[in-house]
Order: C-alpha cells, then sequence, then structure tokens
C-alpha cells in the first residue's frame, strides 16, 4: 500500500507539464541515439551531463532514464534493418530479425520487438516500484563495514562482467580508483595527488572523465577504423502490423522474457546481454516451428527484446536501492544523480522521494510514449541512418568540449578531456572496459571512507568486516565473483588440452 501512495505521489510529479516535455525529448533523443550505429545511451547521457548541471534534477534525471529506455528500443532498429545491433543487448535481436527483414517482413519484426519492448518494460517498472521499497528497508540498516562491502562486490562484478576478460575490467578499475584519491581527502582535509594544480583540490569531476572516455574516446576510435562503406538498411516492406498468427507466437515469449530479464537485471552482477541469449535459447527450444529458426523466426525476435528492455528496469533496483551502477549506462546516471548532490541508496528514498518515485512513474510514461512514437516514425529513424559519420562525429566532438567548458570553464578541464578521450581510445583499441573506470571514480572515495569509519569503529581490527554476518556475506559472493573467471577460463584450458 505505501508502494502504491508514493508512486501515485510519483505520477504527480511525472506529469508535470515540464517533465513531460524532458520525458519526451528523453525517449526521442534515446531512439536516435539507439538507431546510430556505435551510439549509445551511455554516451548520449555522458553528454548531456555538463550540459544539465543547472537544470532542475527531477526532470533531468527523468530525461536520461527516457535516454536510457529510448535506447533500448532504437537498438533493435538497427539490428533488424543493418545486422548492426545499436547496442550490445541486441546482437541476439539481429540473428532472426535481419533474416526476417531479409525475407520481407521488417515490419513484423519491428512491431514484435516495439510491443514486446512495452509489455516487459512496464511488467518490470512495476516490480521495480514494488521491490525498490523492500531492499531500501533491508540496506537501511547497513554499517559501514556493509556499505565497503557492498562497494567491493561493485567493483568486482562491474569488473568481472564487462569487457573481455576480467583482468582489463580490473584494471580499468583500478584506473578509476586512483582518479578518485586526487582531491581534498574528505576526513583529514589533506591534499592527495594535486601535484600543486589548484584545480585538482575538488578532485576529477566525474562528468569530465565520462565525456571523455565515452564521447570523445568513441569519436575518435570510430574515425580510426573508418576505412569501409556503411552498410544501407533494408527498406520496410508491407505493412507494420501484425498478423493474428505472430500475435499468437509472440505474447508468450514477451513474458518470458521479462521473466529472464527482470530478475537477471536487478542482479548486482546483472546486465541485458545473459537474459536476452537466455531467452533466445529458450525459444528455440519451445518453439513449434524450429526450422525457422535462423531464418526468422519471429519468437527470436519477440523473447530476446523483451528480456532486454526488462532487464533495463531491471538495473536501477540496485542502482536506486544500493547505488550500484550493473551497466555502462546506469554508471553514467550515477554520475548524474551525484552531479545534483544525490548518491544513489536508501537513503535517497527518505531525502528525496519525489525525484525516485517522480522518476520511477516516468519510466511507465516514457515507455508509453515509446510505443506511440516509435511504429509511426520508423521512416524517420530510418532516415537516420543515412547521416555522414564524418558529421555525427564531428559534432560530438564539439559538443563535449563545449558542454565541458560550459560546465567548468577552465583550461585545466579541457586539457583533461583530451588526455582521457585519448585514454578512453586507447581503452577501446585494446578491448579495455570504460565502465569500471566510472564506478571507481565515484564509489572509490566512498568506498575509501566508509572502511576508515569501519577501522575507527573497531579500533583499527580489519576482523570487523568478517565479524558481521552481512558484510562478510557480500565479501565471500565478491570473492567468488573474482575467483570464478579465471576458475572457469583454465577449466575450458584444461579440456580443451584434454581433446
Amino acid at each position: 500500500m505505501d508502494s502504491l501512495l508514493a508512486l501515485g505521489s510519483g505520477f504527480l510529479v511525472a506529469l508535470e507539464p515540464i517533465n513531460l516535455l524532458f520525458a519526451a525529448i528523453g525517449v526521442v533523443l534515446g531512439t536516435a541515439v539507439g538507431v546510430l550505429p556505435g551510439i549509445g545511451p551511455a554516451l548520449t547521457v555522458a553528454l548531456l551531463l555538463p550540459v544539465t548541471f543547472r537544470l532542475d534534477p527531477g526532470g533531468s534525471i527523468i530525461m536520461f532514464a527516457g535516454i536510457y529506455y529510448g535506447g533500448m528500443y532504437g537498438g533493435s532498429t538497427t539490428a533488424i534493418l543493418l545486422n548492426t545491433p545499436g547496442e550490445s543487448a541486441s546482437v541476439v535481436t539481429a540473428l532472426e530479425g535481419n533474416k526476417m527483414a531479409r525475407a520481407g517482413r521488417g515490419g513484423p519484426a519491428l512491431a514484435t520487438a516495439a510491443i514486446g519492448s512495452f509489455v516487459a518494460g512496464t511488467l518490470a517498472t512495476i516490480g521495480l516500484a514494488f521491490l525498490a521499497p523492500w531492499l531500501v528497508r533491508v540496506a537501511v540498516n547497513f554499517g559501514p563495514w556493509d556499505y565497503f562491502a557492498l562497494m567491493v562486490l561493485a567493483f568486482v562484478t562491474v569488473s568481472a562482467t564487462f569487457g573481455s576478460s576480467p583482468l582489463r575490467g580490473l584494471t580499468s578499475l583500478a584506473f578509476g580508483l586512483v582518479l578518485g584519491v586526487i582531491g581534498i581527502d574528505q576526513l583529514t582535509g589533506k591534499a592527495r595527488l594535486t601535484f600543486g594544480v589548484p584545480e585538482l583540490l575538488d578532485g576529477i569531476e566525474v562528468t569530465t572523465l565520462a565525456v571523455g572516455l565515452f564521447a570523445i574516446g568513441e569519436a575518435i576510435y570510430v574515425v580510426s577504423r573508418h576505412l569501409h562503406a556503411p552498410e544501407k538498411p533494408i527498406p520496410v516492406k508491407g505493412s507494420l502490423w501484425m498478423t493474428k498468427e505472430d500475435w499468437k507466437r509472440s505474447w508468450k515469449p514477451w513474458l518470458r522474457g521479462f521473466g529472464f530479464g527482470f530478475p537477471i537485471g536487478a542482479l548486482p552482477a546483472g546486465g541485458a546481454e545473459i537474459p536476452t541469449f537466455l531467452s533466445y535459447t529458450t525459444e528455440r527450444r519451445l518453439s513449434k516451428h524450429p526450422e525457422e529458426f535462423g531464418r526468422g523466426a519471429i519468437e527470436g525476435v519477440a523473447g530476446p527484446e523483451a528480456a532486454n528492455n526488462a532487464s533495463a528496469a531491471g538495473t536501477l533496483v540496485p542502482l536506486l536501492t544500493l547505488g550500484l551502477p550493473t551497466s555502462a549506462t546506469a554508471a553514467i546516471l550515477l554520475a548524474g544523480f551525484q552531479q545534483y548532490g544525490l548518491q544513489p541508496g536508501p537513503l535517497l528514498f527518505a531525502q528525496a522521494p519525489d525525484v525516485v518515485w517522480g522518476l520511477i512513474a516516468s519510466l511507465f510514461i516514457a515507455n508509453t510514449m515509446l510505443i506511440i512514437l516509435n511504429l509511426p516514425l520508423i521512416g524517420i529513424w530510418v532516415r537516420l541512418l543515412a547521416v555522414p559519420l564524418p558529421w555525427l562525429y564531428a559534432g560530438i566532438l564539439v559538443f563535449a568540449a563545449m558542454g565541458t567548458i560550459a560546465a567548468n570553464p577552465s583550461p585545466v578541464e579541457l586539457i583533461m578531456l583530451v588526455i582521457f578521450g585519448f585514454i578512453g581510445f586507447l581503452m577501446r583499441r585494446y578491448d579495455y572496459p570504460i565502465a569500471p573506470a566510472v564506478v571507481g571514480l565515484i564509489l572509490g572515495p566512498m568506498a575509501d571512507n566508509q572502511l576508515r569509519r569501519a577501522l575507527q569503529i573497531s579500533l583499527g581490527d580489519p576482523m570487523i568486516l568478517l565479524e558481521n554476518p552481512g558484510s562478510a556475506t557480500l565479501l565471500a559472493i565478491a570473492a567468488l565473483a573474482l575467483i570464478l573467471p579465471f576458475a572457469t577460463k583454465q577449466l575450458r584450458k584444461f579440456k580443451a588440452e584434454e581433446d
């Protein structure tokens, strides 16, 4: 009942005209960037962070969430029509969706992706509204040792789940942690690693790092490998509407996709890639038409797309209740909250309930806007694919530089933006994940403070981390999450040698 009342108050916030405008801008931008190859919601939110720092916090965060949801929708368009997923979670959609488009059924493929995203996204948002308060009641009793263990778990899971190897993820995390140490120590008031530069006393700005790594680095990377002509999208032929048979074959995969996407997305080590692959495998096994898989089975589009959008809402559960980002976009959203002096976690629901519940309510509105906009405007989204990449990425570079200067008018800030841009390029070039570096910068100083507070309470005894059941359990899970990827890799090598 409390959740319903809080959600009702959230709708009062979300339905304010200015917030409706922010939501509409977010879903349109999100869909557009999801359609454009190589540009995802994380990059877009990173670009907008320095531009929106003077706007209303609630409206800006609603817009960021709209971009997140819209990016999930838009990614399916390029996956189906261009066989180029806009997001990594749309890879599975391309398997069957592009085959449907080549067979002249691009319209039904886009329709089942959009409707499935709407159904699963709505159900997942309901789950978020009722699960989040329960997690908050658990987390509000955490001590400093529990918070430190929770952040260690965040560090390990983000490092282990992003990128091609856990070691590269941990290297990226270490880079972020080092950056997080720069500035004035909050407990002692002493300057650390500032090298006599006054602009570094306040630490590294998260927006500068995010824009540099995501936007500048991505632009340079795309330019460096743009040596071939881009593929042309497959034209959408025939009707966009699904037949009665299409509906019959799609509704169960939509529900199963939600069943995979939301619980896995809500886990601290969640994400959208695993549930989309699980959904595809399940639909292939359960389908009455297994011979169509690999040639354009509609179930292979409906299930993974539903799982994709359900996991997007699921990732907001650990972000809002525990302050744990489990995707690149969630890491940038965390930076967006901190830009306005808001720290996601259990206290956020008490300190800024209008922002949190307004955000959750706006997700229902954004989902409705997306289903209304997505299919009628498919022609416009397809035309976006004709934008020359040099123009697109040159615009990103200019926008990134102008936004950073507007937020922090300092030559030092601009120099750091360029440096982070080249580091971001090198990380992309050598396949190092970027999200762990941003998470390290955001959560590193907080983990440092919580550990030192725990040690002050225990008079310097580190065993306090293992004596408390909550922190001991979280550290044990973190250790498993760290060891398992290495153990699995060694086991595969051993089996390969035996064969």
